[in-house]
């Protein structure tokens, strides 16, 4: 049988050629992908998933407490944005010694990001601070601040290892500067809570931690007498997404802020749905919380317990309900006197002229009855 002018066997070598010549584009297509799929899983391989960077934190966290357990302030910030979106843990670590000291911390924390095969951007500094960057596949995964700080008069040296422990926090900063200067001269450990979006909240927040003291937000929450209410607070009805917005753009407007308690809120923090609603948000960005018990029906304390997150509760009176020196010293009495009953306690004022008055004279009361004084972030569990 004859084909249509081309011989059989001509076209028999043309298909095995073509057959062999595909067969070899396939092969090669295969090298090429699974060499692209070597090189993407060893690239996966060395970045650490949002997980692994807290983790890290802890060990970077625990490794500066061992170097300096007695005087080391540490606070420690998640990232809220995964690594690809450029997020990074923040670890502040305020030492009390000297350049001897701090270059010594320095070693400890190389160590560690070694162990995990982190790179080390080089040191800058200024002033008494240095930062340093870690990295995983030149991605920042840390974002490190050591500061000497200058030694403070007041504080808890010579009390023993296991004193009753007082915090103090004193709520509604942000409006005056010079009020916060007047804070910072008592040279103490004090927790300043500061409201949002007021005309010094950010300038008052970064001073804070180079005078040893800690930032908390001061959350607007709704409260039965709606009296007196922020530009923006958390009301029983917002949805998740509501809630979530709200306290991220806060806690931004905040940057320093390592824990929250709410400013007013009787109604809020009685309310289920809503504390159920935020205490994942601020799981979520790694603060903690403390309940300033503005209402008896609260079920922020609890909700923030059940949810994971780090938390407290007021637990003596308020200071300052009544603005006279020598209530305010009364009070006071009673928050050490709570403290050594309890082994711990948080007393909430505000930052008044006989407040600051009070704590001027009262503080030396509490070092000499055996209370040692800390920040707030010392007593959440």
């Amino acid at each position: 049988m004859k084909s249509s002018g081309v011989p059989a066997r001509i076209v028999s070598i043309a298909k095995l050629q073509f057959g062999q010549l595909r067969g070899a584009l396939y092969f090669a297509l295969c090298v090429v992908l699974c060499f692209c799929a070597i090189a993407c899983k060893r690239q996966r391989a060395g970045k650490l998933t949002l997980a692994q960077v807290h983790q890290v934190t802890q060990e970077l966290a625990k490794a500066a407490s061992d170097t300096a357990p007695n005087g080391m302030l540490i606070k420690t910030r998640r990232a809220r944005s995964g690594i690809a979106g450029g997020g990074a843990d923040e670890l502040y670590l305020g030492l009390h010694g000297n350049a001897a000291a701090r270059d010594k911390l320095l070693q400890k924390l190389q160590a560690v990001a070694t162990l995990h095969r982190l790179t080390v951007d080089a040191t800058t500094a200024n002033g008494n601070s240095s930062r340093i960057t870690l990295r995983s596949v030149g991605i920042a995964t840390h974002h490190i601040e050591i500061e000497v700080l200058s030694s403070r008069a007041g504080n808890n040296e010579n009390l023993p290892a296991g004193a009753a422990r007082l915090a103090i926090v004193l709520d509604d900063l942000g409006s005056d500067r010079s009020v916060a200067d007047a804070i910072f001269a008592l040279q103490v450990p004090i927790t300043l809570s500061v409201l949002p979006y007021h005309a010094h909240s950010q300038e008052i927040a970064q001073e804070a931690r180079k005078h040893g003291c800690e930032v908390m937000l001061h959350l607007p929450m709704q409260s039965v007498a709606n009296e007196t209410p922020e530009r923006q607070e958390l009301r029983p009805g917002l949805k998740r997404e509501e809630v979530e917005a709200i306290v991220n753009k806060m806690l931004e407007s905040v940057p320093e802020a390592d824990g929250v308690n709410n400013h007013q809120g009787s109604q809020a923090t009685s309310n289920g749905a809503l504390m159920d609603e935020l205490m994942p948000v601020l799981r979520d960005a790694g603060v903690f919380y403390v309940d300033s018990r503005t209402s008896a029906g609260t079920v922020a304390y609890d909700t923030a317990k059940r949810d994971g997150v780090k938390t407290a509760f007021r637990n003596v009176p308020f200071l300052d309900d009544v603005q006279n020196k020598a209530a305010v010293k009364r009070q006071l009495q009673i928050a050490i006197r709570g403290a050594k009953e309890k082994g711990e306690a948080i007393a909430i004022g505000h930052p008044h002229a006989v407040t600051l008055d009070a704590l001027r004279e009262m503080l030396p009361e509490a070092k000499k009855q055996g209370v040692r004084l800390v920040l707030v972030s010392d007593v959440v569990h």
